[in-house]
This record gives C-alpha cells, structure tokens and sequence, in this order.
C-alpha cells in the first residue's frame, strides 16, 4: 500500500532523551517549507551527520516541494533511495486525491509528465480519483489517454474509474462505449452503469443492464430498488425487493432504507413492519438514517403512534427526525402535540430548518391557528435566517384561505417576492370552493390555467363551486374547455391491504371477485347511515343525470368501496387504512365519519392532501378540505 511510511534515515544514534535529538527529532517533523526543508539538510551536512535511525517522512518532502521551484531538488533526494522514484510522488497525489486538494494532484500529474517521470497504474487511480472528485472530464479524458498509451487497458480497476468518471460527469455515451468495449468485467463495473443510470433518470435502461448481469451483489439489486422508488415506481421497487430475497441475498442498511421509502409511498404496512423487524434484527437500529425513514413510513402508513415510537426509542435525532414527526403530528390534524414537538426541540438546542417550518405551517392551517401560523412565518426569518421558500408561501395561502381570510390571501399572493405556481393558486382555490367564493375562484383559475392547463383537479373545483351556486351553464362551459384542452379527469382509485395482499378499487369498481359481496355490505352501512341523518350530497356529481343516478354514483366511490371491503375482511378492532390516489370527497368524509361510529372501529384513510383519522363518529380534522 503506498503512504508515507517511506523515510529516509539521516541521523547516528544517540540517546534518545538528550536534548540535541530532541531538537533534531522536531527540527525532522516540522518543517512546512522548502527553505525550511534545505536548512535541516544543511545541518545535517555541517554536522556530519550519517544515515542512521531518525527518518525524515519523505511524502511530507514531496508534499512540500511538489508544486514549488525545488521539484528537482527533491528529485535528486529521492534517486538516492532504493525505491522507484514515482513511489512518493504517488504517495503525494494520493493524500491530494483523497483530501482536499484534488486540484493539486492534477497539477502535480502534469509536473511529473514536463520532468519525463513516467507514470504506473497508481498514478493514473489517483489521478483519475482527483478528476472525479472535482467532475473534470477534460483532464479525466487525457489520463484515460494515458492509461491507453501506457498499456495499463487490462487493468479493471482503471477501467472502472474511467467508466464511473465518465458517468459521473454525464457522459454516458463514453461510459457506454467504454463498457461495452471491455474485455472483462465485474459486478463492480456493472453496478457501476446501473448506478448511474438510476441517477440519470433512466431506470428502463438500468433495468435492462440488471436484467443482463451475470452476478449480482447487494449493491447491485439495492440501485435498482432506491432507483424505482425515486422514479415514483414503488410497486416494482416492492417486486424486486422480494425477489431479492428469494434470491437469498440480506439487505443492508441502504437496501432497508429503499425498500421503506417504497412502503411509504404505497402504504404497505405489512411489509414496512417485517422490514422493521429485520432492521431491529440486524442491528440497523441506531442508524438515524433507517430510523428516519421509519417515522415517514408509519406516519404515510396511517400508523402515527408506531412512528412516535421510533421517534421516542431513538437515541441520536437529527433535525431530519424532528421535521418528520413534527410534519406527521401536522398531517394527523395533531398540531398541538406539533407545536409542543417543536418547543422541546428549541429547548436542547436543535436549529430548526426550512422543512421545520413546512410541518408547521400545515400544523396551523389544519387547525386553523392563524396567529401562530403568521409568528411562525415571520420567525423563520427573524430569528433563524431561514428565507422562505414557494412552498412556505403555499403554507401560508392555505392558512388564510381555509379561515376564509380570501381577500388577505389573494393580496399576499399578489406582494409574493417569488412568482407564485400552481400549489399557492390552488390554495386559493380550494379555499374558494369551501367559502364559495366564485370572483376569486375564477382569478386563481385564469392564473392556474396558465401554470398548469392539463390538471383536471382545477377544473372541477371549479364546476364544483359553479355547480353549488347552481350556475350550470358555467358548470357546462367549464367541461366544454375540458373538452377542448384535452384534458380528462383522473380516475380515483382507493387501496387496502388485507392479510398482506393489496386490494385495488375503481369508482363504480365491478372487477373484484367479491364485488356483490361488497355492494350488498354497502347496502347494509346505508340503512344504517340513513337512520343517523346521512343525506347523499350530491351536488358534488357533474352529470346531467336524474337524483337517484347521482345517489348511485356517489355510493359506488372507491373509497366507500374499499371500506366495506374492510369491514367485512378484518376483525373487530381492528383498524382500517384505505389509500387513495385524490382527495376524499366531500360526502364520503361525512358517510364515514358516521360510520366509524356506527361500526366502533378506527377508519384512516390516506389522500392526496392529508391523512382522515375517524374515530367515533368524527375526524380529526376539522373539515374534509
């Protein structure tokens, strides 16, 4: 291994306790310069000293004359030793490569070239190293030219340092070309491409490497995981997680944290709890990173007291972990408990970040505590130096406008010093549909048209909020210009997973195997809804049909779906979590809100904005907005 253990021996024996080696010893450690460096040589010389025991730390030497007018004189020190020349200056651009000074590895590679010192396969690592720390392609290409020149080409781990240089830098094509030229390759080399593929974007064309491999190690089916899931493809994600396993391989710490981000974002709890156990299992409990991804995945899960429980076992948090439980605290309609999260964090001394600020704005928007909210805002930057983001201000404008504050949100959109997108305008928006606010509805719209003309959700608030003032000429001009833009509505679906197997639900859903099994429970639950006052409301349905058809419409939303489904497949007590793609509709808030009292179990029900928790004939929140 090169490093600095090369010396040159200068100096007779002596007693090592008397002061004249005392002096010499620090005079041989400490000298930062070459004048310095000469001076120590000149003594040496004017006493006579021979080569003896005290060794003069010869990467130091080359450190302090690499650079510098004196390259030849440290040059001749080094002809008189034993060792190939090249063996320190190597040990000089490993330090440079490896800390921080990539740069200076470079020069001093092109100092070795202008003194016809000919590099070896060390070199060349060290240097390319130096290039990938820095994304320095051009230099990177002209070490590779050397490493072709030199015929270091059967060298695989140079290869692998080109291949990976060149995709670090973007450079696909030549990474590509590279690989496809080897003529041997390993399972680094492979992960390698897959890596970066992932990181590119291109999770087919990395799949399609994984596919062709002809080993695969941990790191290889953990890239391909983490790259699923930052794809938005958490299914697949989930898909090789397993097949991972039946391939006998155990995930580690990177793997664990993939896999949970996948559960997260599919709401598969089962798996997120057995993936929980392994990591205890494993020992991956004191990784702040894991534990971390923990609390998001419960909290995603519609499990907030599992995820309090991470929180609380933790022995390190970083501000990661107090954002996250703070945020998912807000999303469960508990922002009490989120606020006073957020004092004890203050209290041991831990800063608060942007993110902070994010959970606690929803915190006081969801709870309508618009004094706070406002304080919160304005301490972000008077006390913490923290410069608001869109998304803050998007915080801000759901605060005022779910108070009914419209007036005030629209003028502190239009005093916004950053361009407001379509998450602050449909703020607005949604605050308008709930105080039936048309004026600014159709402000905010003309605005949101513009950022963001293909998302349906806009065009049928909109309706909606025409539909309620009963102007359904309007209502029809709005799903003519629907027509016109091409726009199509998105279907809602709605997920649950029972005994480990997720249930998929359309609106109007006929496909399940046991679809008359679940319309004859929903007939049930609504004998039942219709004896506590529930009353169908359906002026949310925009069809140009009769009442009893709306009625039916809104019966067979894929929400209502789904919990009858779980009402008849888990036992009691048990609680249910249903996912859903959009937000949860007005009537289906009211309808299980009764339910969950009628039935004596806990309903979760996860959508687009928030997280539902009803429980006793309520919700935790305090509208279904």
């Amino acid at each position: 291994m090169l490093c600095s253990v090369y010396t040159l021996h200068l100096f007779p024996h002596s007693n090592s306790n008397s002061p004249t080696s005392q002096n010499l010893h620090n005079l041989l450690h400490n000298f930062n310069t070459p004048f310095e460096l000469k001076q120590l040589h000149a003594h040496l010389i004017k006493t006579n000293t021979p080569l003896s025991t005290l060794p003069l730390p010869l990467t130091k030497l080359a450190l302090v004359t690499a650079l510098t007018p004196d390259f030849p004189y440290a040059q001749r020190v080094f002809k008189h030793l034993d060792k190939p020349e090249i063996v320190f200056w190597n040990s000089c651009l490993k330090a440079w490569a490896e800390g921080q000074s990539p740069f200076d590895a470079i020069l001093l590679f092109y100092k070795l070239r202008e003194f016809d010192i000919v590099p070896d396969d060390f070199t060349c690592s060290f240097v390319l190293k130096a290039c990938a720390a820095l994304s320095d392609l051009l230099n990177g290409r002209i070490v590779h030219g050397y490493v072709e020149k030199l015929g270091f080409r059967s060298n695989l781990f140079l290869q692998n340092m080109i291949v990976h240089l060149y995709a670090l830098c973007g450079a696909m094509g030549d990474a590509r070309l590279l690989f496809d030229k080897m003529s041997q390759r390993d399972v680094v080399t492979w992960n390698i491409m897959i890596s970066q593929l992932v990181k590119g974007g291109d999770v087919e064309g990395a799949f399609e490497l994984f596919s062709a491999m002809p080993e695969r190690n941990v790191r290889s089916w953990t890239a391909m995981i983490a790259g699923y899931v930052q794809c938005g493809k958490p299914k697949e994600a989930i898909h090789l997680f397993m097949e991972m396993e039946e391939a006998g391989l155990r995930p580690n710490e990177v793997t664990v944290v993939a896999v949970l981000s996948a559960c997260a974002d599919l709401g598969a709890l089962d798996l997120g709890r057995r993936v929980h156990e392994y990591s205890n299992y494993s020992g991956f409990r004191g990784n702040v990173r894991v534990s971390n991804t923990l609390i998001d995945t419960y909290v995603k899960c519609g499990c907030l007291k599992d995820a309090c429980t991470v929180f609380d076992e933790m022995e390190e948090r970083t501000i990661v972990s107090w954002s996250a439980m703070i945020a998912g605290l807000a999303i469960y309609g508990q922002a009490e408990e989120a606020l006073s999260l957020f004092s004890k964090m203050v209290q041991i001394g831990m800063k608060p970040n942007d993110v902070t600020f994010i959970g606690l704005l929803h915190a006081c928007s969801h709870k309508g505590m618009i004094d706070k909210g406002r304080e919160f805002f304005n301490s972000m930057t008077r006390d913490y130096g923290i410069i608001p983001r869109i998304e803050h201000y998007g915080c801000m404008v759901d605060l005022l406008s779910r108070a009914g504050l419209l007036q005030e949100a629209y003028e502190f959109i239009m005093i916004m010093p950053i361009k407001p997108n379509g998450v602050v305008w449909g703020a607005l928006l949604g605050g308008c549909s709930v105080h039936k606010n048309i004026e600014l509805a159709e402000e905010a719209i003309r605005h949101l048209l513009e950022l963001d003309p293909l998302n349906d959700g806009y065009y049928v608030v909109l309706s909606n909020i025409y539909a309620e003032a009963e102007r359904w000429e309007d209502t029809a001009k709005v799903r003519r210009l629907m027509r016109d833009q091409g726009v199509k509505k998105t279907p809602g679906w709605s997920s649950i997973t029972v005994d480990g197997t997720l249930h998929e639900f359309a609106a109007g859903d006929e496909s399940h195997p046991q679809a008359e099994e679940i319309f004859q429970m929903w007939g049930k639950l609504l004998q039942k809804l219709k004896i506590k006052g529930y009353v169908p409301k359906t002026s949310i349905v925009l069809l140009d049909v009769e009442e009893n058809e709306k009625e039916k419409f809104l019966y067979r939303h894929s929400e209502k779906l789904a919990l009858a489904f779980g009402l008849m497949k888990t036992p009691p007590g048990m609680p249910i979590r249903i996912m859903k793609n959009l937000r949860v509709c007005e009537d289906c808030h009211a309808a299980m809100k009764l339910i969950s009292g009628i039935v004596n179990k806990e309903i979760i029900v996860r959508d687009r904005n928030r997280f539902h928790c009803f429980k006793d004939g309520s919700c935790t929140c305090n509208d279904y907005w």
